[in-house]
Formats: structure tokens, sequence, C-alpha cells
């Protein structure tokens, strides 16, 4: 067992605020000085998180404080299994770069373990600090700074030139989507002395962020008319990398009342007032003017989303274009079953008269939105 203890300021007996851990008696053959000296600066509530998924005092775990993926290739010798590196990952330059170097160093189910400060750990602390009136205004010039500017094409290179990439302002969600598209699986994260600290697992090759997104408009890959992939456009309401991570929520938390995401952290703030509003499905309105979805239809649902669907439903649905306003809200049947129940009601008067249909839907849709009987989830 590990052996923890506390340690004395000299000249009293206050004990140090925060506690460290020492060195088993175990020697091993191959005696790491420099991972013993990190072991020993970590708290004991992060060395409790580390030993809750591997040991880190084996000869097969690296541990390291870098930012630098070069030197985490050198680092990371022949026979090491899981990685721990306890430097923020706010402070490596190109984050991709080094998870897909981390990815190609370990082996296939290796661990790696590491932490983040989020913008939700740094807005906390901000808002102690500088109160709520000082804090609305500097907030808001942090967000356009540091989460606007750096998203949008021709003003990103100034802003690393302004800040030479010493520091990411990162999400929870920007964080773990990330890692999974560099080819790792979320086994656990968890908030520890101001930091989000996770630990995953290699299980394939890095995606090399090809799905990524990040300006305020974006396509999202929906199933289409005779099954085709489409791309549907919508106005950003969740944080950048939120794609990777829709398999994981869903098998995390399942689905709410209306068929969505249930508990969704991928969501931004702004995000759920786009949505209460229905203003994040205005772009949808290009891929009508392409051909690909019509103004009523059923929902245009990801492939993951889709598979869950009866057989039967899945065959019905992709004989027509998706649309922008879905049966549910003309039939008031906003409900993960009512939601599925509406579209076999739909198509099945849409197979009759399919353009009356879509005429007294479309009716029905706005009059419940004007009415607000209904409102977007």
């Amino acid at each position: 067992m590990n052996l923890l203890t506390t340690y004395q300021y000299a000249g009293g007996n206050v004990l140090e605020r925060r506690r460290l851990v020492q060195k088993p008696s175990i020697s091993f053959p191959e005696h790491d000085r420099e991972k013993d000296a990190l072991l020993k600066e970590i708290s004991i509530d992060v060395y409790h998180f580390l030993v809750d998924h591997l040991i880190p005092e084996r000869n097969n775990v690296c541990v390291v404080d870098t930012k630098d993926a070069l030197e985490l290739e050198k680092r990371i010798g022949q026979g090491t299994r899981s990685v721990v590196n306890v430097r923020r990952l706010n402070e490596v330059r190109h984050i991709n770069s080094f998870l897909e170097e981390l990815n190609h160093c370990l082996p296939d189910a290796g661990i790696f373990i590491g932490c983040v400060e989020s913008v939700r750990n740094i807005r906390d602390k901000k808002k102690k600090v500088l109160g709520p009136v000082l804090f609305r205004i500097y907030w808001l010039l942090v967000f356009l700074f540091h989460r606007v500017m750096p998203k949008i094409s021709y003003l990103k290179k100034l802003y690393f030139r302004l800040t030479k990439g010493r520091f990411h302002w990162l999400t929870m969600a920007e964080t773990l989507g990330r890692l999974v598209c560099c080819g790792f699986e979320i086994i656990e994260y968890k908030e520890i002395d101001g930091l989000l600290y996770f630990s995953v697992i290699k299980t394939g090759e890095p995606d090399c962020g090809r799905d990524a997104s990040f300006g305020p408009l974006f396509g999202m890959n929906r199933v289409g008319r005779y099954g085709k992939i489409l791309k549907v456009y919508k106005l950003r309401t969740m944080h950048p990398y939120s794609e990777y991570l829709q398999e994981y929520v869903t098998r995390l938390n399942g689905y709410n009342k209306t068929g969505k995401p249930k508990d969704d952290f991928r969501v931004a703030t702004w995000g759920r007032f786009y949505r209460k509003y229905w203003i994040d499905e205005i772009p949808q309105l290009f891929n009508v003017l392409k051909g690909e979805m019509n103004i009523v239809g059923v929902r245009p649902l990801s492939e993951t989303r889709f598979k869950e669907l009866p057989e039967d439903l899945q065959k019905l649905r992709i004989r027509f274009k998706p649309g922008c306003i879905p049966p549910y809200v003309a039939l008031l049947m906003p409900d993960a079953e009512g939601n599925i129940e509406a579209e076999r009601i739909y198509l099945a008067e849409k197979l009759k008269r399919p353009i009356f249909t879509d005429f007294k839907y479309f009716f029905m849709a706005v009059s419940n939105i004007l009415l607000g009987k209904i409102k977007s989830s």
C-alpha cells in the first residue's frame, strides 16, 4: 500500500496545505528520480485519481511535465503502457499534434491521464475576485478575444501572434472532444484542485480533426433521402469538437423527453438561447435552396441516432427528404416516444397526399409556435 504523509513547515507544527505523496518502500530495478519528484509534487486527491486508473510507481508508467511533443517522444520509452502529464493541456501550443504524437507513442489500450484548466474553472475564480458587475464586463471582453477571435479564420493569425499560443482557453467539451478526435476513448473525468483531470484509453488512430468545426456556422453530417449523408447547416450552439462526443454523451446520460441528449454539457450558454427561439435552425434554409431538405419533414438525424430507430421507420424515413419543421411541432408531441409516433402519423399521411400534408403540417406548426403551445428544447 502507498504511504501518505504530511509535511511540517520548518520552525513550526503547521501542516502544509497541500499534502504530498510519499513513495512506497518498494524499490524498482530502474528508479526514475524525476518521476518520483513529480509524484511528490501532486496533491493526495490527484494521486488517488491516478491510483484509480493505474499504479503510477510502476516501470511501465511514464510521468512527465511537458508541453512539447518532441520532448514527449523522447521521454516515452519502449515498454511504456501509460503516460501521466502533470502539465495543463492549455499550455500546449499545438494540442492536436501533441495528442497525435502521444497516440503514436502509446500501444493499443494505453492509458493517458492529464489535466486542463477549463473555461468554467477560470470563470468561477475571476467572478469571486472581481464581483458581479466588473466580472460581466471582463468576461465579455475575454469571450470576444479568447473564444471568438481564434475561431474566425482571418483573425486567427492575429490572435496567435498576440498570445503566441501560450495558453488556450478550453471548455470541458472541447478538451474531451479533442481527445476522442485523436484516437482516445474517455474513461473518467473529475474536477480536482481547480483543474479538470481526465483518464482516457487509446482505442484507435487519430482522426486529425477532419470533422471539427469552429465558426458560428457549421455543417453536421445527417442522414438524408435514400440514406445519403448530407451536411445540414446550423448556427453553432455547441462548443468546438462536440461532434466527437455524440455517442459518449448519449451513452452517459441517455435522451431527454424531446429525444435529444440529456444533460448535454456540449451546449454553450448562448446556444441554449438560440435553441429556445429556434434561431439556430435558420441556416437550414440553405439546405432547402439546395434541394436537400423541405420546409416540413422528419428531422435530419445523425447516423448514431438514426440507427437507434425501429427498422421499419428507418426505411420509411429515407423515402423522403428531411425537413426544417418536424412533425412533432405540428402534432404537439415533443417527447421522445411522441416524436417517433408523430413521424409515423406524418409519413402515413404523406404517402397518400404528399403536397397537401406538407401545407397542412406547416400551418399547424406555425400556429402552435405563435400561440406558444410548443417551444424548442
